[in-house]
């Protein structure tokens, strides 16, 4: 017999309450990544994020006990949701390392881009944060890092790509991308669109592959 807590549980009404506060959580995560990108981790406040999200910092304290605990679970949700898209791009699954790796650069370019301008920040400089959690940062990089690696190491295996060195290709492909968002958030589309586009073909350069002819720069 379904016990009347469980039949509660059940309900629409229940699963618009769950749905609801999924999308609240997010929305605090992607906030506190936001902020914590742009002024650092020790100078952002649970008060900072309320004002930010224009709440009471009493609300926060419903999802996240302190500001230690936010700010893991914005790397975790940040660092997780990125890499697992990746991940899951059918054009990074298929065809020839090339066609692969420049769907890797293009996606991970307009997630920066068009969606996490400040919070990629969170990654760039882990010794700000507590020990913990900078040592976590370090494993979701180098999670990330690594489905780059896996593609340029089978293009050079098989003779499709010419570098000097992976890690300092892979050094040098990170660092631009970093920077992407200063070079192209701003931009309007298309412009920004193609920007995008030119600096996914130039990244490709570093594995010695002409820019694609498909390709309006």
């Amino acid at each position: 017999m379904t016990s009347g807590r469980q039949a509660l549980a059940d309900t629409p009404a229940s699963g618009r309450v769950q749905r609801r506060r999924g999308r609240r959580t997010r929305e605090i995560l992607t906030t506190a990544a936001e902020l914590f990108g742009e002024r650092g981790y020790d100078a952002v406040s649970l008060e900072d994020v309320a004002e930010r999200l224009d709440v009471t910092k009493g609300s926060l304290y419903y999802y996240f006990r302190s500001k230690e605990e936010l700010g893991t679970a914005a790397i975790e949700y940040l660092g997780n949701d990125w890499t697992d898209r990746l991940e899951r791009l059918p054009a990074a699954r298929t065809g020839s390392p090339a066609e692969r790796l420049r769907a890797l650069l293009h996606e991970h370019i307009s997630i920066a881009v068009r969606e996490y301008p400040a919070g990629l920040r969170l990654f760039l400089v882990p010794r700000d944060w507590p020990a913990a959690t900078a040592a976590r940062i370090k494993a979701l990089r180098r999670r990330h890092n690594e489905i780059f690696r896996a593609v340029i190491e089978e293009g050079v295996a098989s003779g499709e790509f010419t570098v000097t060195g992976v890690g300092t290709t892979l050094q040098c492909m990170h660092a631009a991308m970093s920077q992407a968002p200063t070079w192209c958030t701003h931009l309007p589309e298309p412009a920004r669109a193609a920007a995008i586009a030119e600096l996914t073909e130039t990244l490709m350069m570093l594995v010695g592959r002409p820019p694609n002819p498909d390709t309006t720069l």
